[in-house]
């Protein structure tokens, strides 16, 4: 493969047989796929949408992109990409820090994990050579106490891993990776595969000296990136200690989403909570703040890292991020920061994804409160919560029901109505009553609700790139559509989200073209946005998911008015679905052949190229 940017290098690990091999980067893939979430949508397409999640056959798949490990600007990033065991639709899950860097300054862009061990292992990465190792003595740790054991053996420099807890090893069904200790590839459940497959963790040594990705046409690439920075430094949420997301994290967006009246709140009884604020960024900031810290190439530093100094609640965690303070917090009517703190901690111990569990307390909590279940777990209740979470983890009790996912506890507790999720999965910290596009972002997002397919919150709450009104059901489809395929672009270049913030197309084309040596122009990256969105939606398709029904809300937010600044509120699906499919060009949910064959995703005998 002749593109910039690419190591040109896949580890192919066979677990069942224990075998390893490398391959090549299929070029015309890689154009068309770009890389991270498009190419390794297209591995597990390739892979067959009939695999059960939790199987052998399942593909695994870590997966970068062509600017990762670079000097780009957020370019810290991987994603892994699987059949989801919450939702069974494809899922693709991204992490920062560096191990994504590493990964790429190890030689390898891609890791394919099949098979499954009839012993736990651990495989590790140095110098473009994998290798299986056992991890037997290992299984049953922690993330942290994993992590501290691959320091102890190989040194803590240059070196990176990313790890299950036990809630992988136990296959709970929204169980992650978790990449050195506090940053987590969160939803889909792709710690369960892990786990299911007896897989660890991946160790990577690897030093960034000499071992940069090199870009193919080196004076543009300085200056497109230069552009890029600028955008970046000039950015009002992305200006390093400046910008919302510098100062505060993630969790500036609080007390900004509950004055809005969009602040799920009470399992989405509610959209506003007068104590959010005692969980907000700006709390944060001024009562547990001791720390900034940041992913490889980014400027921003948006991980704020907390130290709760005394008490039962002691911790030092990275960090109180907006939707696990409002998942924990606001959705769970728990105020108390220093709790919330404890619970992400345990979380990344065990390596469960934060908004999936707030959904498990609050669905079981609505249950008990309303004495459909016997169980007791009272609102803002912490120190219940926490003992819950370790049963979730270890799958203990009515931990083992939780652990299957919200949705399926809720059904299993014979009230499906209270479990707040789409696909399977739950619904992230934006209320789709008072921010209406968000609501239809979830319903059609390929990985189960999700507010990062398709951030029009950004437009909606923010005015980037230009304001509308949050409130108006009529245009959120043409909006959405352009989100999405920006969003699956940037994703699959595997550039942190928050850089569209700042950034547009046209940044990401000339960064792309620069580095890789092939030209493309912002009206490229929408239609290659496109045309992985629709790869996506056409495997969802081929596993099942082919009735309109599948991409709607709960009824609570169709039916069942909002409170605060946006009372009287209910999501209009029923005008921003039609007007979507209809922008999209499908069919009730179903990506006809015509626009299959217009992406290039299948020829004219309807065979996927």
């Amino acid at each position: 493969m002749n593109l910039g940017g690419f190591k040109n290098k896949e580890v192919v690990v066979d677990l069942s047989s224990r075998t390893i091999d490398y391959r090549t980067i299929n070029e015309s893939d890689a154009k068309k796929y770009i890389g991270g979430r498009g190419l390794g949508v297209k591995y597990v397409l390739d892979n067959g949408p009939d695999v059960e999640p939790l199987s052998s056959e399942n593909l695994l798949c870590i997966m970068t992109g062509p600017v990762t490990g670079s000097r780009s600007s957020m370019s810290g990033r991987l994603c892994v990409v699987t059949k989801s065991p919450l939702t069974g639709t494809v899922t693709d899950s991204h992490m920062g820090g560096w191990t994504a860097a590493r990964l790429k300054w190890a030689g390898v862009d891609n890791i394919l994990i099949k098979g499954k061990s009839d012993q736990p292992v651990y495989l590790y990465i140095e110098e473009g050579k994998a290798e299986l190792r056992d991890a037997s003595s290992l299984w049953g740790t922690s993330a942290r106490e994993f992590v501290k054991a691959m320091k102890d053996q190989y040194g803590e420099k240059d070196l990176s891993v990313m790890t299950i807890g036990q809630a992988g090893e136990n296959t709970v069904r929204f169980s992650c990776f978790i990449n050195e200790h506090d940053r987590a590839a969160g939803r889909g459940g792709t710690g369960a595969v892990a786990g299911y497959k007896k897989l660890k963790a991946i160790v990577i040594k690897a030093a960034q000296k000499g071992n940069m990705p090199a870009p193919k046409l080196e004076n543009e690439y300085k200056e497109a990136n230069k552009k890029a920075v600028k955008a970046i430094l000039d950015g009002g949420l992305t200006a390093p200690n400046k910008g919302g997301l510098s100062v505060y994290g993630t969790n500036v967006l609080t007390n900004i989403i509950n004055e809005v009246g969009a602040l799920p709140t009470k399992n989405s009884q509610f959209s506003h909570w007068e104590e959010a604020e005692k969980h907000s960024g700006e709390y944060v900031n001024t009562h547990l703040r001791v720390a900034n810290n940041t992913c490889h190439a980014c400027p921003v530093g948006c991980k704020i890292e907390v130290e709760v100094k005394d008490g039962k609640y002691k911790t030092r965690v990275e960090s109180i991020e907006f939707e696990s303070a409002w998942s924990l917090g606001s959705n769970c009517l728990l105020s108390d920061s220093e709790a919330i703190s404890y619970l992400i901690d345990r979380c990344n111990e065990y390596g469960l994804d934060t908004i999936e569990l707030g959904h498990a307390f609050s669905v079981t909590m609505e249950a008990y409160e309303k004495g459909i279940i016997t169980d007791k777990l009272n609102w803002g209740d912490a120190d219940a919560m926490i003992e819950l979470t370790r049963k979730i983890a270890l799958r203990e009790g009515l931990g083992g029901i939780l652990a299957e996912g919200p949705a399926r506890a809720a059904a299993h507790f014979g009230a499906p109505e209270l479990s707040m999720s789409v696909k399977g999965q739950s619904i992230p910290a934006y209320d789709p009553r008072g921010i209406q596009g968000i609501g239809l972002g979830y319903a059609t997002s390929n990985r189960g609700a999700c507010h990062l397919r398709g951030y029009t919150v950004a437009s909606e709450i923010a005015g980037i790139p230009e304001p509308t009104d949050r409130l108006k059901p009529e245009g959120k489809g043409e909006l959405l559509k352009v989100f999405q395929d920006m969003l699956a672009f940037g994703d699959s270049m595997d550039i942190c989200k928050f850089s569209s913030f700042s950034e547009n197309a046209e940044h990401y084309a000339e960064q792309y073209s620069a580095m890789t040596g092939i030209s493309l122009t912002a009206e490229d990256v929408m239609k290659a946005g496109e045309r992985i969105y629709n790869l996506e939606r056409y495997y969802n398709n081929l596993a099942g998911f082919n009735k309109r029904e599948n991409d709607f809300l709960p009824k609570r937010f169709t039916e069942e008015p909002a409170s605060g600044n946006s009372a009287g509120f209910v999501s209009r699906m029923d005008i921003m679905l039609e007007e979507y499919y209809e922008v999209r060009g499908w069919k009730d949910g179903i990506v006809p052949e015509e626009k299959l064959r217009e992406l290039g995703i299948i020829d004219h005998e309807g065979q996927l190229v």
